[in-house]
C-alpha cells in the first residue's frame, strides 16, 4: 500500500490503540460533531481513494465531509472547524517484529505542532502495512459506519472514551446468540479452519464463506449478520499482532474486539479461545 506523504508513525504500547493520540474532551467532542471531516486522500490515483470516495458517499452521515490532499491537510489541521479521516501506520513498542499496520483515524483538528497529539475520536485496524488494498477495501464501508456511530455514542456520553475503547464493545457479546458469524477461512487459526472444526469450538451460528457472500451482505445490510474483519501479517510471518474485529452489517455495531501476539500456540486468525469466549453467553 503506498502511504499518505504525510501519515505519520504512531509508537505505542501493546494494550492502547495510540497511546500518543489523546482521546478528547467533551468540548473536542462537540468540536467533532459541528465540524466539516476532510478525508485526506493519497497522492496521485490510488484504489485506496477510490474505495474510501466510494464508502464515505455511501456511509458518512454525522458530518458534512470533503476530499483533500495531504497538502491541504498540513494547512488545515490546526483548526477546530474541522476533523480529519487520515490513513496512518501505526506501530507497537512491544511488537518484536516491527510490524506496522495501518488504521483509519478520525482526528479532531486542534492547533498543535506534533500530529501524533491531535485528539483521537475513533481509530481502528485496517490492515497490515504493504497488504493490498482489495484486501480491506470492500469492508471500508461498515467500518467508517461503526466509526461514526462510535463518535455519536461518545458525544452523548464523554466518559465512554478511554484507553481500550474498542474492548467496550464486547460487552455486546451477549446479542451474538441469534446472529449468523461469516469469516473466510484464511481469517481463522488452522485448529478451526473446517465447518466441523468451528461446530466443534462454537455451538451458535458461523459459516466460512467466500468474500464474495461477505460482500453482498454488506451490501443488503443483511440482517443479523456479523463479519470478522482480522488484520494481521501476511501468510509466512509468525511474528506481529493479530487484531479481530465482529460487526454488524445491518446495524454497524461492533459486538467483538480482541487482539493478540502471534506465536507458535497463538497463530495468525481468529482462535479457538476467541470461540470458547464467545460461546459463554
Amino acid at each position: 500500500m503506498k502511504k499518505l506523504s504525510l501519515s505519520f508513525l504512531l509508537v505505542t504500547s501493546f494494550c492502547l490503540l495510540s497511546a500518543q493520540a489523546p482521546f478528547p474532551t467533551g468540548g473536542e467532542i462537540n468540536q467533532f460533531i459541528a465540524s466539516k471531516t476532510c478525508v485526506v486522500l493519497e497522492d496521485g490515483n490510488t484504489v485506496f481513494n477510490n474505495y474510501i470516495r466510494e464508502a464515505m458517499k455511501e456511509s458518512w452521515t454525522i458530518t458534512p465531509f470533503e476530499f483533500i490532499s495531504t497538502s491541504v491537510f498540513g494547512t488545515r489541521r490546526s483548526d477546530p472547524s474541522f476533523s480529519f479521516l487520515i490513513l496512518t501506520g501505526t506501530s507497537f513498542e512491544s511488537d518484536k517484529s516491527n510490524s506496522v499496520y495501518n488504521f483509519i483515524n478520525l482526528l479532531q483538528g486542534k492547533n498543535i505542532e506534533d500530529l501524533g497529539k491531535m485528539p483521537e475520536i475513533c481509530a481502528v485496524p485496517l490492515s497490515f502495512g504493504g497488504e493490498d488494498d482489495m484486501e480491506y477495501g470492500y469492508k471500508l464501508g461498515v467500518i467508517l459506519s461503526f466509526m461514526q456511530k462510535h463518535a455519536r455514542m461518545i458525544s452523548e456520553d464523554p466518559s465512554l472514551t478511554g484507553r481500550r475503547y474498542l474492548r467496550y464493545y464486547n460487552r455486546f457479546i451477549p446479542e451474538m446468540i441469534d446472529k449468523k458469524i461469516l469469516v473466510k477461512v484464511e481469517d481463522l487459526a488452522p485448529a478451526i479452519s473446517t465447518p466441523e472444526k468451528l461446530k466443534a469450538s462454537y455451538r451458535y451460528y458461523i459459516e466460512i464463506v467466500p468474500e464474495e457472500v461477505i460482500l453482498k451482505a454488506i451490501r443488503e445490510k443483511a440482517p443479523n449478520i456479523l463479519i470478522l474483519h482480522k488484520v494481521g501479517p501476511p501468510e509466512g510471518q509468525n511474528s506481529g499482532i493479530c487484531f479481530k474485529m465482529l460487526i454488524g452489517t445491518d446495524d454497524s455495531n461492533m459486538y467483538y474486539y480482541n487482539q493478540h501476539t502471534i506465536d507458535k500456540s497463538n497463530p495468525n486468525g481468529l482462535l479457538p479461545a476467541d470461540l470458547k469466549r464467545l460461546s459463554k453467553i
